[in-house]
């Protein structure tokens, strides 16, 4: 079996510090079951996947919650839920399964090599201390040719974002995601930066929703883990 890579160390130890040192799993252990993000943001995210996914795929979706912003009329092969409250996760209809797990602590995946053909994360990058080592086994599970869509929007929970997020402009955000996807062996397929349209009168009135930022990156072709 290949021994898995060693993550390129792409932020500084000070960068990864959080204005709240407590266990995350204090924080998540209550469920949340409101929207992070408003509608313009998941009606665009939503369009994205719809774009993005092939039906019929595995699809990962990390870093979930009781909501996956998945097409309803698509139907996938599976599609695999984590996060970091049980209930939340149950309560997601899109699931297949799921598993809970504290990606600052342990940031191997539960899962096979290859066994994956996309992989989501959606308003979650924010709160990882260690995105270089979770980058490394998201491209150990994703298959060859297979793809991670990274979104994001301005709205966090500032006490649980590292400093490398919380002190960086959006467009550093977008630079910095990118960057050590392709450190850790990504390659870079699209960079979005877009204005939504707020819903309802607002809208009509020209006002904007929250903004829409994703990175989407390849597995090479061919390369496989044993």
């Amino acid at each position: 079996m290949a021994s898995t890579p060693i993550a390129v160390s792409v932020l500084s130890p000070e960068q990864r510090r959080k204005q709240d040192e407590t266990s995350d799993g204090l924080f998540y252990s209550r469920p949340r079951f409101v929207h992070h993000l408003d509608g313009a943001f998941r009606s665009r995210l939503t369009a994205l996947y719809r774009e993005r996914l092939q039906p019929d795929s595995v699809v990962l979706d990390l870093m979930s919650s009781w909501v996956s912003h998945l097409p309803e009329q698509v139907a996938y092969r599976e599609v695999i839920g984590h996060g970091m409250n049980a209930e939340e996760l149950e309560a997601n209809p899109r699931l297949s399964r799921h598993w809970v797990q504290n990606l600052n602590e342990d940031q191997t995946l539960p899962l096979p090599s290859d066994s994956v053909d996309a992989a989501l994360i959606v308003a979650g990058w924010q709160y990882l201390q260690q995105p270089e080592r979770v980058a490394v086994d998201l491209l150990r599970v994703v298959r060859p040719g297979g793809q991670l869509i990274v979104a994001f929007s301005n709205r966090m929970f500032p006490s649980k974002a590292p400093l490398a997020w919380l002190e960086s402009s959006d467009r550093d955000r977008l630079s910095s995601v990118a960057r050590i996807l392709l450190c850790q062996g990504w390659e870079l397929d699209q960079l979005l930066s877009e204005d939504t349209r707020a819903e309802g009168p607002l809208g009509w009135l020209g006002g904007k929703g929250d903004p829409f930022f994703a990175v989407i990156a390849r597995k090479a072709h061919g390369r496989g883990h044993g």
